[in-house]
């Protein structure tokens, strides 16, 4: 019979004892000089077989490889009265030391918040923004899997967040100095939405999970182990948001500190929450929500709750305010094959494929909209479907 336990807790790779006495006495070594990096976190996310991220100079350096006054003459031996020289040629020739090294201005930058869904909002375009979210990205040790500026889509590859694994005497050493010899049993994964504004941008991020769960074998085979999505975490998305504030903050993007990520922290917690903004339309079994907020806001919204709700976006079509959606129950997740009994009675294995589905915004005025969740081939659901009902209710849940 098909069992499954979950993996939470850090597991101790196989390595043969006398390895891993040298191991630690060589990590004992250097213990001293990494003593500085054991600092706490909430997140701690590095990519294996990643170059590390180069250097990045502060704004006001960025100058100086093209400044003639920390460049020695070339083609002749160097002398002091050379060096004197080329310095006072280029002394008056320089800009007065008020003129600005780095762009003038300080973007306006602002949490929304409505129900657990938050939003970060900017004065500059997506097309300003794009290459310093690359960056933000890169800075927390991600790789983009999804790079469409065209889209306004981000998604990251899956990491782990090596700040869940113990961190008290021996196992903060062993996880600091021995990388690869604890595993917390999860992965991470977000996504990253920018939307255009009236305003200028705003900027959504979701997360995704999944956990490692080992599947017991019957007696013809062994044990499997396999990865299942687990839910969506707000307060790892709030976390995320708070070290994008940061970054993208003038004052403390050249320096970031726990410091900084901890006040932004506060900022992203302490945004004021609006009243419930949805609920169902319409007779008990609706399918169909109405949403106190504008078509902009509601698309933006919907979107950013099927993210959360574990739906596959396969297509949209802002125009028509139709998304092309596909939801696998999550009581079938881990279930594609039959148990052991379920073969010995012939009982067909279920089907995880997923059902499709259209999700459709339609604008009511300026102030209001629809959400109705349509069949996949955009006709109204069947009275007491609970399939869509379900995923009305999933949506609502996000929405309200």
């Amino acid at each position: 019979m098909t069992m499954s336990r979950s993996t939470k807790s850090p597991r101790l790779r196989p390595l043969t004892a006398s390895v891993l006495t040298l191991l630690v006495a060589q990590g004992l070594v250097g213990c001293q000089a990494l003593s500085n990096t054991f600092g706490s976190s909430k997140v701690d996310y590095r990519a294996k077989a990643q170059p590390a991220t180069p250097l990045d100079v502060p704004p006001d350096l960025t100058q100086l490889s093209s400044d003639p006054r920390y460049q020695p003459p070339t083609g002749a031996p160097i002398s002091a009265n050379a060096l004197q020289g080329a310095a006072r040629a280029a002394t008056a020739n320089a800009p007065s030391a008020t003129a600005p090294v780095a762009p003038a201005g300080t973007p306006s930058l602002r949490i929304e918040r409505v129900g657990n869904q938050r939003w970060l909002v900017s004065n500059q375009t997506p097309e300003q923004l794009w290459p310093q979210l690359q960056d933000y990205w890169r800075a927390n040790g991600f790789t983009l899997t999804l790079d469409q500026p065209q889209f306004g889509l981000m998604e990251t590859d899956w990491l782990e967040n090596r700040a869940k694994l113990p961190q008290d005497g021996l196992n903060r050493l062993l996880n600091r100095v021995f990388d690869s010899l604890t595993d917390s049993g999860e992965r991470d994964r977000y996504r990253m939405l920018v939307e255009r504004s009236s305003q200028g941008s705003e900027i959504t991020i979701t997360h995704t999970g999944a956990s490692q769960v080992v599947m017991a074998g019957n007696t013809s085979s062994a044990d499997q182990v396999r990865w299942q999505s687990r839910p969506s975490d707000p307060s790892m998305e709030a976390e995320m948001l708070a070290r994008l504030l940061v970054a993208l903050s003038p004052a403390t993007a050249a320096a970031p500190s726990a410091a900084a990520v901890a006040e932004a922290g506060k900022s992203v917690a302490s945004a004021p929450v609006s009243p419930p903004r949805a609920r169902f339309e319409g007779p008990t079994g609706s399918t169909t929500l109405q949403v106190d907020d504008g078509f902009e806001r509601a698309w933006r919204r919907v979107g950013l709750a099927l993210d959360r709700g574990g739906f596959t976006v396969e297509d949209r079509d802002r125009s028509q305010g139709t998304y092309f959606v596909r939801y696998i129950d999550p009581k079938l997740a881990g279930a594609e094959q039959p148990n052991f009994l379920s073969r010995l009675f012939g009982k067909d294995k279920p089907d995880a494929t997923g059902r499709r589905y259209r999700v459709k915004v339609s604008a009511q005025g300026n102030s209001a909209s629809t959400v109705a969740v349509l069949e996949a081939d955009g006709v109204a659901a069947k009275a007491g479907d609970e399939s869509t009902r379900n995923i009305a209710q999933l949506l609502l849940n996000e929405l309200r």
